[in-house]
């Protein structure tokens, strides 16, 4: 999440000379170099310095990933998985975007538009949109438009009245509609929902002008009532249901009307208390949605095993310090707290691990991705590339890893497979990991049934 609160010290930055963002140790583009400790069954096969890495994104239908780093939106073309190639460049000073968010829409003569969503945190400025910068942090949605590989641009940009930490698309394939990570105001939890369907004029809906403009959507995972009295991250599952994390745990809406969302259940009390909720959840999934059975017995073929990371980057503890953790939803038929806590694993002191991060780095668990095979690909900053087995969800393991000694590893993902049109067609066994030390890490692991 690091809601301003990265170490930071201040530099100007080349694209606006007034503009300040954190910056990396004088060291930070030699450590590429440093020695990677991997288990067995992972391997390490390509490389791309860009400190300052944050978040990125894989596009469902084109080969491309796209990376938010603390100066610039980058474009790599990955028609070779193994081997990321940078086209195109945006340059920005921004803060934070740490959940780069994908969106794409196709006209009837086919032609597919496509674009990230960025979400202004802390500060935003590009010289080539100097006189709409955001040097101040206010609330703000952009879209940039990734069309053309080469030539990324920012398309329009649109205020908004609750938090806009991350953004992300109801329909990835069909964007018209997105929701932000949302903030507590006035003691009530809130989110913004922001219309899409003019790509060049975005615009909040239903802010209430009776209420000094904020928002009319509520959701109790952006607090009050946790550790931490904001929304995190939206995720949306394949049978029409998003989940928001959030400070005070996770909540479920009904989505399947994605500008009149309804609530549907929660963590409970368990998602606002220790250990279970110590800062924040902060992002979440729900593999084989619609094979959903309610009341059956936790399964991830079952469709009712929730996984959440909850960090906790404020603790020091590497032993302590935030957790990967399986939920049971038991029913989704309006029972108010009926997900249920199962398991949690710190990963960054179980299972070995290489080099053990030192007291007071940054080692709690962040993002995460599924992939079929039941191996969840997890950062962990200073713990680096954790995979964590989920196949049993009552008893959660590590799986393998991959660790240094200078890194700080935001996020995790598994690289599509595609066919020769360019479209998802499942998962491979390649992992990226965007690094704010080192930049972009594609590694290959040995997934269970596959020697």
């Amino acid at each position: 999440m690091r809601h301003r609160a990265l170490r930071t010290a201040t530099a100007a930055v080349s694209v606006v000379a007034l503009a300040t963002l954190p910056v990396l140790p004088a060291s930070a583009a030699e450590s590429i170099d440093v020695p990677i400790v991997t288990s067995d069954n992972v391997e390490l096969v390509d490389s791309v310095p860009k400190p300052g890495a944050i978040a990125g994104v894989f596009s469902p239908s084109a080969p491309y990933f796209y990376v938010s780093t603390l100066e610039s939106i980058d474009v790599y073309d990955v028609k070779d998985p193994m081997h990321p190639v940078l086209t195109g460049t945006l340059p920005q000073a921004l803060f934070e975007n740490e959940a780069m968010n994908y969106g794409e829409r196709t006209n009837a003569k086919g032609r597919t538009t496509r674009f990230v969503l960025v979400g202004v945190d802390l500060t935003q400025a590009s010289d080539s949109d100097i006189e709409h910068s955001n040097p101040t942090g206010k609330n703000e949605v952009i879209v940039v438009d990734v069309t053309d590989p080469v030539n990324p641009f920012i398309r329009s940009r649109t205020p908004a009245t609750t938090s806009t930490h991350t953004v992300a698309c109801v329909d990835v394939r069909n964007c018209k509609t997105a929701y932000t990570a949302g903030s507590a105001v006035g003691g009530v939890g809130r989110y913004s929902i922001v219309n899409l369907t003019d790509l060049d004029q975005p615009k909040e809906v239903d802010a209430d002008p009776a209420t000094a403009g904020v928002q009319g959507f509520a959701s109790p995972a952006s607090g009050p009532g946790g550790a931490l009295t904001a929304g995190h991250k939206w995720n949306f599952d394949t049978a029409g249901y998003g989940f928001h994390t959030g400070g005070a745990g996770t909540a479920v809406f009904d989505v399947s009307r994605p500008r009149a969302p309804e609530l549907v259940t929660t963590t409970g009390t368990a998602g606002m208390s220790s250990p279970w909720n110590d800062f924040i959840h902060h992002n979440s999934a729900r593999p084989n949605a619609n094979a959903f059975q309610p009341f059956s017995a936790p399964s991830i073929s079952n469709g009712n095993v929730l996984l959440i990371t909850e960090e906790d980057y404020e603790n020091p503890d590497c032993a302590t310090a935030g957790s990967f953790q399986t939920w049971n939803i038991s029913t989704l038929d309006g029972t108010p707290s009926a997900v249920n806590p199962l398991d949690r694993i710190n990963p960054v002191t179980e299972g070995g691990g290489g080099i053990s991060p030192p007291v007071n780095a940054f080692c709690s668990a962040h993002w995460f991705d599924y992939h079929p095979s039941g191996i969840v690909a997890l950062a962990t900053y200073a713990g680096g590339l954790r995979l964590i087995d989920v196949r049993d969800p009552r008893n959660l393991t590590q799986y393998g890893y991959a660790t240094l000694g200078a890194s700080e590893v935001w996020d995790a993902y598994w690289a599509p497979k595609r066919n020769k049109s360019g479209n998802a067609v499942g998962s491979s066994n390649i992992v990226y990991t965007v690094d704010l030390i080192r930049g972009l890490d594609v590694y290959s692991v040995d997934l269970p049934g596959t020697g």
